[in-house]
């Protein structure tokens, strides 16, 4: 099948992408992954509607960072700007951050009290919820302006979205008939999820964020691609976090849109074999000043010291060891994203637990010494994919199957992710 484009260029920093026509993929062969999937602006008008905007549920907060009424956080779904809410009656509210007056994006900061959201420009007034209650000069002065008699505050609150939590989570909408989070993620994917939200109070431990000149669904891919894991992360292979041939699996859900990777380190010492066969980046003359990063507190059921799970379409969920945190995706446009991260505990741990979590949270983030190699692979694949012609990358490790695997030298999960894409996409 193909898909009409209005338009082949990509934008205007990268080579020309096709000639006019129609998109095709290559003799629809997942094995194969052509370029226009992460550069046009076409497909990603229609990612943007089809799956942020369509039947997804995105992430956009954390509960713990909304504990009282009056409580906000700006956040984003896609492209969109939402504010996420408590409201006085305790609930949760996701609105979207433009005035319905003149379309200001009138919610400046990340996060905040408020009794009202209050548009600066004219003053117009919400409930928390998004009503409007109040517009100034809605009867004019002395007889003069104002609105017609007619005008009703009920029809011009902001627009809210869909809402659902699960485990302290919270997750947004703009799609209204959306089947339950349990049954989106699926009996697989839930226990992975429950592991880490599983009821227990979040305690937040910090923020990063960073933008990463790529194309959005390269994070996903990077997280359904064990196969870099112990030839690209130096510090992963040579602290044992994670070795060739470990105990490990990579879950797909039945849709192929999530995924879960996990992995147990292993203790016995690298052998001549499994050192060459990591390359690079297993570099044993490296030593650690302080080996209590490396310390693992057995406090979850699942076998796993990792898990890494893509929760579609916009959040990671990450527990290495004892740190645990969300990463959010917002794309801005198919060549660049920008990744928030949210680092926390649970209410529960001791101040050893903290200091604990902390410490390993360095592994973490735009600089963390297990994240800092992704943000410039995937760059180097944008380059590559957006200043050629025509070009189709290779996903053929492990075959053409597709699902779950339980060793990590495949990209079946990443083959059954765009066979779901392209469901959605048309193509």
């Amino acid at each position: 099948m193909t898909i009409e484009s209005r338009e082949h260029s990509g934008n205007g920093n990268g080579r020309g992408r096709h000639e006019p026509g129609s998109f095709a993929w290559p003799d629809g062969d997942l094995t194969r992954m052509p370029d226009w999937v992460y550069t046009s602006d076409e497909i990603y008008r229609r990612e943007v509607e089809r799956i942020f905007e369509g039947p997804t549920w995105n992430y956009v907060a954390l509960e713990a960072e909304i504990p009282n009424p009056g409580d906000f956080v700006r956040s984003s779904v896609a492209e969109t700007q939402v504010i996420v809410t408590r409201g006085t009656d305790g609930g949760i509210h996701v609105v979207q951050n433009r005035c319905s007056h003149r379309g200001a994006e009138f919610c400046r900061t990340p996060r905040g009290h408020a009794k009202t959201l209050v548009c600066p420009y004219h003053q117009w007034t919400y409930d928390l919820t998004g009503k409007l209650i109040g517009v100034p000069f809605r009867r004019g002065l002395k007889g003069q302006g104002g609105y017609p008699q007619d005008f009703k505050p009920e029809n011009h609150g902001l627009p809210a979205l869909n809402v659902t939590t699960r485990g302290g989570a919270i997750f947004a909408s703009f799609a209204k008939d959306m089947p339950s989070i349990e049954d989106y993620l699926g009996t697989e994917m839930l226990e992975v999820y429950d592991t880490v939200f599983s009821g227990r109070k979040l305690r937040i431990h910090g923020y990063y964020r960073n933008s990463i000149p790529g194309n959005w669904k390269l994070y996903h891919e990077n997280l359904k691609d064990p196969y870099h894991a112990t030839l690209l992360h130096v510090y992963l292979v040579t602290f044992g976090l994670m070795r060739a041939g470990a105990n490990a699996s990579m879950m797909v859900d039945p849709s192929g849109r999530h995924g879960a990777m996990g992995a147990t380190r292993g203790s016995a010492p690298v052998s001549a074999d499994a050192a060459k066969q990591m390359g690079r980046a297993f570099i044993d003359s490296l030593k650690l000043s302080d080996e209590r990063i490396l310390d693992f507190v057995p406090e979850f059921r699942e076998p796993w010291t990792v898990t890494m799970q893509t929760f579609w379409p916009n959040l990671i969920i990450q527990r290495e060891l004892n740190t645990l945190g969300v990463r959010q995706i917002v794309p801005r446009g198919p060549h660049a994203f920008d990744l928030y991260w949210t680092m926390f505990g649970y209410e529960d741990d001791d101040d050893e637990m903290t200091r604990h979590r902390l410490r390993q949270a360095n592994l973490m983030g735009p600089a963390g010494f297990l994240g800092i190699e992704d943000s410039e692979a995937i760059e180097y694949v944008q380059d590559g994919l957006r200043r050629t012609r025509d070009g189709v990358a290779v996903t053929e490790l492990g075959g053409r199957e597709e699902g779950t695997a339980k060793h990590l030298i495949t990209e079946a999960a990443i083959r059954s992710m765009y066979r779901h894409w392209r469901e959605v996409i048309g193509v």
